[in-house]
């Protein structure tokens, strides 16, 4: 497996800067764009980012299944956002037009391809909008990140009664959302 967690624990003393590099460049958009979802603003997210990133390549070490690397970091990403939003108690948005250049755009987009994109992110960044923190990232873990509700409940400190009704009432909100929308 070329993951490059793998080369980062197979580095026989110490790890080297490149290999640190290649591990948070193939990881930054995904990682990045799960905790603005969960936070909703740019800056807070791009420092929780750097965050996630400086945790994962401390606790390496931890990791057991480097299968399981995606996984790992996602949880990461996940709870340093959560507790972020558990210190401030608030919630700042900002628009998706001030996304980083790089986190957007894949590389070979057409521009239509990046128009669509444009459109589905206002949409479902409006949707979300709409959402208390709780089913925002109730629904962001369950059904983004496919995280079963057991540990989504852990993760956010209450019952899993509490977090299926914050997902259904996410979806419910959702889905008067866009059919408001969509003719």
């Amino acid at each position: 497996m070329s993951d490059p967690l793998r080369r980062l624990s197979e580095a026989p003393s110490g790890v080297s800067a490149d290999a640190e590099a290649r591990f948070v460049q193939e990881n930054l958009r995904r990682v990045f764009l799960l905790i603005y979802r969960i936070v909703g603003n740019v800056d807070d997210a791009q420092d929780l980012t750097q965050e996630t990133f400086i945790k994962a390549l401390q606790r390496q070490g931890q990791l057991k299944d480097l299968e399981k690397a995606s996984h790992w970091l996602s949880r990461i990403a996940s709870n340093t956002a959560i507790d972020f939003l558990r210190r401030n108690r608030r919630a700042a948005y900002s628009d998706v037009n001030d996304l980083p250049e790089g986190v957007t755009k894949a590389p070979g987009d057409s521009p239509e391809q990046i128009v669509l994109r444009g459109e589905r992110k206002l949409e479902l960044d409006g949707g979300l909008a709409l959402l208390t923190d709780r089913e925002r990232t109730a629904l962001l873990l369950r059904d983004v990140e496919d995280i079963p509700a057991g540990e989504v409940a852990r993760r956010m400190n209450c019952s899993m009664a509490t977090v299926r009704s914050h997902i259904a009432n996410a979806r419910v909100k959702f889905k008067r959302y866009l059919e408001t929308r969509r003719p």
